[in-house]
Formats: structure tokens, C-alpha cells, sequence
């Protein structure tokens, strides 16, 4: 703005008080006025000056002199309570229309420069005079003539930004630079590397690969299988279709969710019907399936160990079932015990005690002191069918149950399994009693019960193991190496790398299985560790009592399947960590082969053991409060000494 327009104004103020009430009455405040408004007008040409160089840019760094001190706003002969009453009604007629207290806190900046600025000579009832200025005070910059807020807050600003719009938005303009230093965007100095399909991690994915915050199982499957999957209620097209009335079709629309959404239509349909494989949302069929198992393989962990029937547990079955080396956990765990603990409930807790809320104890059963017990993720159980089991003695007597055999077995999804756990009878020289053992287990085990046979094309009325998918034969079996114990002890210590074959050579099961007199059509993976008999409680020294008793593989774990290839061998060791026993346990993980299942399979209903749940998560939880309390107590009670 030109001076003349400035003194204009000026003027126009100055004469202001004229034309209102009584309340001015003094001339010589008017010229007061006049001359305090004159000098503040040079004073703020002199900042304006200053903030220029020789060549008329501007200065970034050019300290300015302070401003002037704010015009004393009362007047002689004006009481006290009245100059309050100006003051509150001046300040309720500037926030009313004042633009920077009523607009937004991010545009305060841009409405400073059109503000109404509030001028040092506004007086009650002064309406009119107010209402003439309004339009030449407004052309004002607030910086200049308002308050000493608006001053402060203008004078942190840029002469660029202090600029009208228009002049602003110039980008010829050079000369004039904002007092904000901003540094230029940071490019990449290669190229950035493409995105890949799948946001999965392998340290995130689950083994069985069910949930659905990990990966999308359908794009896996076709660039794995190269194959066109039945997709379920959880097809884009689906979605496409759908409304967005429910927040869980929202959410379902999300990679990182795991439940899909259901239409009417679907539970309307009437799909579960005897002999469907491939029938739309039956829930053991090829669409759930895929779903959960896009490989369509579960992970199956076993373990058997004879307990030598001592009364104490192990303090910790981590060891056991959750070893350290093993990636992930896995879908299925069967563990089988021979001579085991007089109270078998407490056995069960401790597993389910170590396992924790993801897992649930699908079945258990029994034969003497021959203990099976199968525990299953709780987000599967919903596909297995019901639990059948049966015992078969090998002793003479019936009534004495050391000896003999206990299985269980269901379906799942369409792959039915047979899991059976036994002892035969001891003594080096007893081979042929064992073979007994065996011959009359596959006779007598009277399974499956009411679960349909899934291939009874291929199944054999003399042998249990026939009549199902997948079989699995895991205990005691107390085969021995058929060689002194000095001889076995020489060729342990000049064992290299795990290679047990030098020993193996001398294996009764072995040289059994090969003459096909014992497990017709079962496989063992290859061995690599040591024998698991007979060991002192509590070391790794094998028996040193007065029967000097060879080391033997007495504990195994066998399978077979009907087609080929349907399992795989992924873990076949010892558990050296838990020494209660003269037996070192055994374990085994296998990844299994799944398919379809018809919807004449009985379904379980998502039952398990309840009470055993509960009290495995509530001692779960006591013992991590013991935990935390004996840490606590041991940091409380550590004394530093001074020496």
C-alpha cells in the first residue's frame, strides 16, 4: 500500500471521534493520537527498509529492531468500570468477526492477511464510525496497524508469504525467497526392487499354514500346484457381488483376515448329501480343504517313550514336544507311553499344561498302563470325525495289561488314520515271541468300529493296518542288536557323523521287516542317533548294574500309507534332555497327504475334553505367576557388597 492511502486512513481515524459521542472530549488527546499513530507509521517503514539489501532482496538472516510499544487504549475521562466495558465489547465484536479466532487453526496463517485488524481508537458506541472504516482498515495489512499479536505472528512470516495470492503463485518471481528452509526430496540412487506377490514371512507362517493373516492360500496354490482350485465364499467376485451392509464383509475383504463371509444363499443350500466330494460348501470337501491346506499335507508330530512306570514327571515336557530346533509347531500330536505313571489324568494335564490354549485333547484311551493320547489344533477339530479305540492284550492272561497294544483312530477331512502304540515282550533272544505279538495285534484290533472304510477295495479283514489311509505304529517294540555289549560300545565310539548303519547291520526289527515276517509294508526313516535302551536314571551312561544289558533301538516309530509318497519324513530322533527313565524318548514329524472327505463321515461336532482344557490353562497361568514371583523375589533379595 502507497503512503498516501496510509496517511488517508490515518486521517480518516483521527477524524473518527469527531463525529461519535461526548465521551472524547479532549483535543489534545485527538493530536496525541495523531502524532503516537504518525511515529508508529514511520517506525514500521524504517522495518521495512531495513529488511532489504542493496540489491532489494531480501534478507533471511537480518536481525530487525523491536516494535513499538502497544497505544495505550484509555482515554482521559473515562471511569474505570466503563473502559472495562469498551474492552469487552470490543473483544466480543472481534472474535464474532474476525476470521483468524473463528476459522481453522491450519489456515490462521492465510487468514492473517485479511483479518480485520482492530484499530487503536474503536470506542462504545461507535457503531457507525466502525462500519466506515471497516473497508479501508481491512486493505491494512495486521501487521502493521494491528495488535501486538498480529504483529509478532506477521513478523515471523516471509515477505514471500505476506504476499498477496496472486503475486504468490508467480514462478518467475526470483527475488523473493520464504525464511523456511526446505530441503529438496531425497531420490533413490537405484532402482527400488519390485514387490512381491505375497507379504507372507516365513518366521510368521503357521506349519499348517491356517491362518489367513499369513498368506493368500489361493495364490500360492495355483503358482504351487499350477492347478484351478474350487475357491469358496471368499472369491473376489463374490465380493464384488456383495453388499457392504455388515462389518465383517468389510473386514473379510481385507488380505490379513481369516474368516469369509457366508451369503443366505449358501446356508440355504442343502449341499451336505451322502457321496458329495466336490459338493459347494460341504464342509469336508475340496473347497474347505484348500482352504486350510492349500499343499493339502498336515504336520503330524509322534512320541513314544516307556516311563519305566516312575511316579515323577519330568519338571518341563518342553524338551519333549516343543523342541527348540523345530521351526513351527505342528496339527496333530499323538504321544504314546508305555509303562507309564500310576495317574494317568495327571499325565494328560502336564500335556495339555505344555501344549497350551492352541491345542485340545481330541482323544485318549487306554490298555493298562499303555497310555494314547491325541491332541489336535482347536481350529481343526471341526473337520475330524469321531474317535473310535480298541486294546489288545498279548499276555496269556487277559487280566495282566503290560503287554499288548492300544489304537485310535478317525478321519480327517477325507484321509482316514489308524495310530496304534505298543510293548512286546522283552528278552534279547525273544524274536519270535514278538513276531506273536504283532500278528495277533493285527488280528484282533477291532477298528474301525462305524467310521466308513474310504478304500475297501484295498482293505484285508486278517490286517487292521489295511483299512485305513495312513497308519502310523510307534512303542516298545524291544527288539535288540543281536551283539555283545563290548562289540555294540566299539562301534558306538567310532561312530562319525550319525552314521548308525555299522550298528543297524545287527538289528533284529531290521533284518525282520527285511525277511517280511514282522510290519508288512511299513517304512522307518533312516536312523541317526543313538540307542534309546537301557540308560541310568538321570545320565547318558548306558545300564552299569550287574545284568550289563546291551544297548538297543527298542523304541521306534513305523508307517505306512496306501498310495505312495503320501507321507514324508520331515524328524526322526531321541530326546536325549529327559532322563527319568531307562528309555530316552523318540519322536517323528511327518507331513501327510490330505483329500476330500464325503459327507457320509460322522462328524465329532468340535468335541474334546473340556475339563482337561481348563485345567491345563489355569496351571499353565499359575506357574507362569510363580515364575514372575521368584524373579521378582530374586532381584528384591540380591545384596551388593563393597570389598
Amino acid at each position: 500500500m502507497s503512503e498516501n492511502g496510509e496517511d488517508s486512513l490515518l486521517h480518516q481515524s483521527c477524524e473518527a471521534p469527531a463525529k461519535g459521542d461526548s465521551l472524547v472530549s479532549d483535543s489534545r488527546t485527538l493530536k496525541t493520537s495523531v502524532v503516537d499513530a504518525s511515529s508508529c507509521k514511520e517506525h514500521n517503514d524504517a522495518l521495512k527498509l531495513t529488511d532489504r539489501n542493496a540489491e532489494g532482496q531480501i534478507s533471511l538472516y537480518q536481525p530487525r529492531p523491536p516494535a513499538l510499544p502497544r497505544l495505550s487504549k484509555s482515554r482521559k475521562g473515562v471511569s474505570l468500570e466503563e473502559a472495562v466495558r469498551i474492552r469487552r465489547l470490543r473483544n466480543s465484536q472481534e472474535s464474532l468477526s474476525d476470521q483468524v479466532e473463528t476459522g481453522s487453526s491450519t489456515d490462521s496463517l492465510k487468514e492473517e492477511q485479511t483479518a480485520p485488524a482492530s484499530g487503536g481508537f474503536v470506542l462504545s458506541g461507535a457503531a457507525t464510525i466502525r462500519n466506515d472504516q471497516d473497508s479501508n482498515v481491512r486493505k491494512l495489512s495486521a501487521v502493521t496497524t494491528g495488535s501486538p499479536v498480529f504483529r509478532d505472528r506477521g513478523r515471523s512470516l516471509s515477505e514471500y508469504e505476506r504476499r498477496p495470492t496472486s503475486q504468490q503463485s508467480d514462478p518467475t518471481d526470483h527475488r523473493v525467497r520464504s525464511s523456511k528452509v526446505r530441503l529438496s526430496p531425497l531420490q533413490p540412487t537405484g532402482t527400488l526392487p519390485a514387490l512381491g506377490k505375497s507379504f507372507a514371512s516365513d518366521t510368521l507362517r503357521a506349519a499348517n499354514r491356517i491362518d489367513g493373516d499369513c498368506l493368500d492360500y489361493a495364490m500360492m496354490a495355483r503358482e504351487k500346484l499350477g492347478e484351478r482350485l474350487h475357491r469358496n465364499l471368499s472369491d473376489s467376485r463374490l465380493l464384488e457381488n456383495m453388499g457392504s451392509d455388515s462389518a465383517s464383509v468389510n473386514s473379510m475383504r481385507s488380505t490379513y483376515s481369516v474368516l469369509s463371509p457366508i451369503r443366505p444363499q449358501d446356508v440355504r443350500n442343502r449341499s451336505f448329501l451322502e457321496g458329495s466330494v466336490l459338493g459347494s460348501g460341504a464342509l469336508l470337501g475340496a473347497e474347505e480343504l484348500d482352504r486350510h491346506f492349500p499343499d493339502r499335507r498336515v504336520g503330524i508330530y509322534i512320541a513314544t517313550w516307556n516311563m519305566q512306570g516312575e511316579k515323577g514327571l519330568p519338571a518341563n515336557l518342553d524338551d519333549l514336544l516343543l523342541p527348540t530346533d523345530s521351526a513351527f509347531a505342528q496339527d496333530f500330536y499323538i504321544i504314546g507311553v508305555q509303562e507309564g505313571c500310576p495317574d494317568r489324568r495327571e499325565w494328560e494335564t502336564r500335556l495339555q499344561e505344555t501344549l497350551g490354549p492352541y491345542y485340545v485333547m481330541l482323544y485318549a484311551a487306554s490298555h493298562g498302563v499303555l497310555y494314547l493320547t491325541v491332541f489336535v489344533r482347536r481350529d481343526l477339530i471341526w473337520f475330524c470325525s469321531e474317535v473310535e479305540h480298541a486294546t489288545v492284550t498279548t499276555r496269556i492272561i487277559s487280566q495282566i495289561k503290560t503287554k499288548g497294544a492300544v489304537g485310535i483312530a478317525f478321519t480327517f477331512f477325507g484321509t482316514s488314520f489308524l495310530f496304534i502304540t505298543s510293548h512286546f515282550t522283552s528278552g534279547d533272544a525273544k524274536v519270535y515271541e514278538r513276531v506273536l505279538d504283532y500278528n495277533k495285534i493285527v488280528e484282533a484290533l477291532a477298528l474301525p468300529k462305524g467310521l466308513p472304510d474310504t478304500n475297501p477295495y484295498r482293505s484285508t479283514p486278517s490286517d487292521v493296518t489295511t483299512r485305513f489311509d495312513q497308519v502310523f505304529w510307534f512303542g516298545d517294540f524291544n527288539f535288540r542288536l543281536s551283539k555283545d555289549r563290548v562289540d555294540v560300545e566299539t562301534i558306538i565310539n567310532r561312530t562319525v557323523g550319525g552314521n548308525m548303519a555299522p550298528l543297524l547291520e545287527h538289528d533284529q526289527l531290521s533284518k525282520e521287516m527285511k525277511d517280511g515276517s514282522i510290519f508288512k509294508g511299513f517304512q522307518e526313516a533312516p536312523i541317526h542317533f543313538l540307542p534309546t535302551y537301557k540308560f541310568d536314571i538321570g545320565c547318558d551312561i548306558y545300564d552299569t548294574t550287574s545284568k550289563q544289558r546291551t544297548p538297543s533301538y527298542t523304541d521306534r516309530i513305523l508307517f505306512r500309507s496306501r498310495q505312495a509318497e503320501d507321507i514324508k519324513v520331515v524328524k526322526y530322533t531321541s530326546c536325549s534332555c529327559i532322563k527319568t527313565s531307562d528309555h530316552r524318548p523318540v519322536i517323528s514329524v511327518f507331513q501327510v497327504k490330505l483329500r476330500p472327505g464325503r459327507d457320509n463321515i460322522p462328524l465329532g461336532a468340535g468335541q474334546f475334553d473340556r475339563s482337561l482344557y481348563l485345567e491345563g490353562i489355569r496351571r499353565r497361568i499359575t506357574r507362569e505367576l510363580k515364575r514372575r514371583e521368584a524373579m521378582k523375589n530374586h532381584s528384591s533379595s540380591t545384596i551388593c557388597t563393597i570389598s
